[in-house]
């Protein structure tokens, strides 16, 4: 059994998920059960999913729930474009968390090609 605690994509998606959280405290109010809700959703399944699969018993069990964290991350990409556009967060804003998302993704598809 791995320890998710010890990979670097776990670390990095469990802060990415912490900014998302703490971003969207200032989101409208009535985005609450909208877009609020769905970006949270979607950042804390990456590192979920990472914890999980290191829970399981193969490479090919691990590498499935990296798949699964990889759409979170790239459906996390697009909520951070849509909040930008609706202007609930600001450039430099967007653009750190577009750059974290996209290392995100870099490095989840790396250690996949890894369990290959």
């Amino acid at each position: 059994m791995r320890d998710f605690k010890k990979y670097d994509i776990w670390k990095l998606s469990h802060s990415f998920t912490l900014e998302i959280y703490s971003l969207t405290k200032t989101f409208p109010k009535e985005e609450i059960y909208g877009l609020t809700s769905q970006l949270r959703r979607a950042s804390s399944s990456i590192p979920t999913n990472i914890s999980e699969g290191c829970g399981r018993d193969s490479d090919a069990e691990f590498n499935r729930f990296l798949t699964i964290s990889l759409g979170s991350a790239t459906e996390s990409e697009y909520l951070i474009i849509l909040s930008k556009e609706l202007n609930y967060i600001d450039l430099s804003s967007f653009e750190k968390l577009n750059s974290d998302i996209n290392r995100i993704k870099q490095k989840i598809y790396s250690l996949k090609q890894k369990l290959k």
